[in-house]
């Protein structure tokens, strides 16, 4: 990779953004080419520092995902949604309060008197036709899609619980029917109720960043075609294959291409995953997106639009999206085997009570036992959980962005985790000091610091960086130079240091230390530092494991969970790093789209998978796992396809996620079967399965009922609050266990 020098001008396009993916710090920063790792050239050094404006587009503004709220109809977009069920809440609670207290029968429950007023007795029949048509109006539509899509659901149980309510009350209220099916203030609770659960719904569904837009967004806006003798600025969208375009220092490659003319390092992470830097000539293929750092270069195109390796990364994402979004809910599910429980509760009730000569009673019962089946627990069961846990794991640095997501981590078995960005800092840091006899370690670290001091280099500002952290005494230099390829130059106290690989120890007739061999087998970036002309140390370079990773790796062991690294990096880095962690898999030197089909290898073996990542070149991946987590430093693509973004850069996040995934589980076990087994204890004694021995469910008790089954599920779902998802607590409480 590269180590280039030349830093006195960098060349910048101020056009061009300021975070690139997929690391932010990571410029061309392997100046030590076949000796920074084994699956290398060992006698090629990459181009040396340039330029370190990396043409980012982190900064690119988000476009909000659009992606339709399965289970509930044409509901649209989240956010629209969100709104609409708010206000329409609050206007639905405000009709309800009068239209309960002035409910003849709610009155008879509750045992107080209304006003002797004519006109009092339509109040509740007037705001209840305005509830059940504007209030009711999503769960009626949403029933018909539910009857038009076969699929019965919570939609249309609630749409006949409703109607049912609605079309008796008014028989009731008219004298057609008999008084004890005025179920106006039945009505009015069951709305505000059901429109509480999709409110909270809603707002706990995190709207989707749309991952194509973000895709697009590592093209650069405008592409610099050559036409004869002059340059002439186009759109990437009119280049064709035969064009020439010139990528200055800096810029990203419009389209797919192959070098014609210049050399320079470029930065791939977004879609290869390698940290660092790779030296491309003339010849040499490169891919739209990626970034010349130090040198400009000129490409022949070879390929444009939806032949290029980024659409085909976009294309992986949008099927890897579109093949895990058809999970069904688990309320979804409860809500259809409780609507054809209430359709046959009913039928039976009506056949029997009319059997038995009491068509009367047959009505009365066959319709109280369709508005108690309604699931007022149920509508609030699961949105109340997820709500809670949404908002627990945001206290903990966990953002869920897919409620499907959580409730499938809790049946991960296998956590794939890139390395660079997320095991490892994915940034060079000083990790070992040798020094030939005589010589003092810390002495070579501060002639190298200072010799590095001018330059903006990355690894310059490793080295100048750890001699800072020792607190080092670092020299001024004078007369810094650089040359691509080799290293850099300075006067330090009177003698000429250099550093660099090597090209520079050829230079110098110098031979590299023996300890060398053993740093390059571990894949580590190596720089020499000579002192007028004599090798006086070396300086071993290596992305910084995080020191949070090995008590995740060991949390997640303690759950049984295999754990797995994959990565763009050679070979010799990823076992290195892998048995530094006991990591139990290695998969390495793996490209986009082998990413992708890693994970579908490990799905194939039965496995459930969590895929966590942070690039552009995790995109794919996260959207085929199981459960995809983005690092929240991470790239826009990563974040819009995974269903969960882990705020932080600390891996033990996903204990906090598979913890918290555990726990919501349990809390939406515990609260379904509260609110389906009020049904399936009520509606049978409201039909009169005890009749024959004198017990037949008053509405009354019915209503009390189905109101303590509303807060006992509310209350269950508190208790989630309890829970510490900081990333160092769950690591600490799964340990302990």
């Amino acid at each position: 990779m590269t180590h280039p020098h030349a830093h006195q001008g960098h060349p910048t396009d101020p056009s061009e953004g300021t975070a690139h993916p997929k690391h932010q710090s990571h410029g061309a920063h392997d100046r030590m080419g076949g000796h920074a790792s084994a699956a290398t050239d060992g006698a090629v050094v990459r181009e040396a520092h340039g330029d370190e404006s990396h043409a980012g587009h982190g900064g690119h503004e988000r476009h909000s995902g659009h992606e339709q709220h399965r289970g509930h109809g044409d509901h649209g977009d989240h956010g629209d949604h969100v709104g609409q069920f708010r206000r329409l809440f609050w206007i639905m609670l405000a009709l309800a309060i009068p239209t309960v207290a002035l409910s003849g029968m709610f009155a008879i429950v509750l045992g107080y008197e209304l006003p002797d007023v004519s006109w009092l007795a339509w109040v509740s029949p007037v705001l209840g036709t305005v509830m059940y048509v504007w209030g009711g109006k999503p769960f009626l539509v949403g029933a018909l899609s539910e009857i038009r899509a076969r699929k019965p659901g919570m939609m249309l149980l609630i749409g006949v619980a409703i109607t049912v309510a609605f079309v008796a009350s008014w028989g009731a209220s008219l004298g057609v029917l008999h008084h004890e099916l005025d179920f106006w203030w039945e009505l009015a609770l069951l709305i505000v109720i059901m429109l509480l659960g999709h409110w909270i719904e809603m707002r706990s569904l995190a709207q989707t960043t749309s991952a194509l837009d973000s895709l697009a967004a590592l093209l650069p806006d405008e592409a610099h075609r050559v036409d004869g003798d002059s340059v002439v600025v186009v759109s990437p969208s009119e280049l064709v294959v035969g064009d020439v375009v010139v990528v200055r220092p800096g810029g990203s490659v419009p389209a797919d291409g192959k070098i014609v003319d210049g050399r320079a390092a470029m930065d791939e992470s977004m879609v290869t995953g390698e940290s660092r830097t790779v030296t491309r000539a003339v010849g040499d293929p490169v891919t739209a997106g990626t970034v010349a750092t130090d040198s400009g270069i000129r490409v022949e195109v070879t390929a444009t639009g939806d032949d290029t390796a980024l659409a085909g990364i976009q294309r992986l994402v949008t099927e890897a999206q579109n093949s895990t979004s058809r999970a069904q809910r688990l309320a979804d599910t409860a809500a259809g085997w409780l609507f054809w429980f209430a359709i046959a509760a009913a039928a039976i009730t009506a056949f029997v009570w009319s059997v038995v000569g009491l068509p009367d009673a047959a009505v009365i019962r066959t319709i109280t036992v369709l508005v108690i089946a309604c699931p007022h627990a149920l509508g609030l069961a699961i949105p109340l959980v997820v709500s809670i846990a949404t908002e627990r794991a945001a206290r903990g640095g966990v953002l869920v962005k897919d409620r499907l997501s959580l409730e499938s981590m809790r049946m991960v078995d296998t956590v794939l985790f890139d390395k660079t960005g997320t095991l490892t800092k994915g940034e060079p840091t000083v990790t070992e000091v040798a020094v030939v006899d005589g010589q003092d370690a810390d002495r070579v670290l501060a002639l190298a610091a200072a010799a590095e001091s001018d330059s903006e280099h990355p690894l310059a500002k490793a080295i100048v960086g750890a001699a800072a952290t020792k607190e080092l005494a670092v020299p001024r230099s004078s007369d810094f130079s650089s040359s691509a390829a080799v290293g850099v130059t300075a006067r330090v106290d009177g003698t000429t240091v250099r550093v660099g690989g090597p090209y520079m120890l050829a230079e110098e007739s110098a031979s590299e230390l023996g300890i060398a061999d053993e740093w390059r087998t571990q894949g580590a970036i190596i720089l020499h530092v000579v002192q007028d002309g004599a090798v006086i140390g070396a300086l071993r370079l290596a992305d910084e494991i995080r020191s949070e990773s090995r008590q995740a790796i060991d949390a997640l062991h303690a759950l049984g969970a295999q754990v797995v690294m994959i990565t763009g990096d050679a070979e010799a880095v990823a076992q290195s790093v892998a048995q530094e962690l006991g990591i139990d898999r290695v998969f390495a030197g793996v490209r986009p789209e082998d990413k992708a089909a890693k994970v579908q290898e490990l799905q194939h073996e039965g496995r459930k998978v969590a895929m966590v990542g942070d690039g552009v070149n995790d995109a794919p991946a996260l959207a085929q796992a199981d459960v995809g987590l983005a690092i929240g430093a991470g790239t826009d693509v990563a974040i819009a396809s995974a269903g969960v973004i882990l705020a932080s850069d600390d891996p033990r996040s996903v204990l906090s996620v598979i913890e918290l995934s555990r726990a919501a589980y349990r809390k939406m076990k515990q609260n379904l079967w509260w609110a389906a087994g009020y049904n399936l204890i009520s509606v049978p004694l409201a039909a009169g399965v005890l009749a024959p021995i004198g017990f037949v469910l008053p509405m009354s008790v019915g209503a009390i009922l189905m109101s303590l089954s509303t807060i006992i599920v509310a209350l269950n779902a508190q208790l989630l609050r309890r829970l510490d998802l900081r990333p160092e607590s769950t690591a600490r409480a799964v340990l302990q266990r």
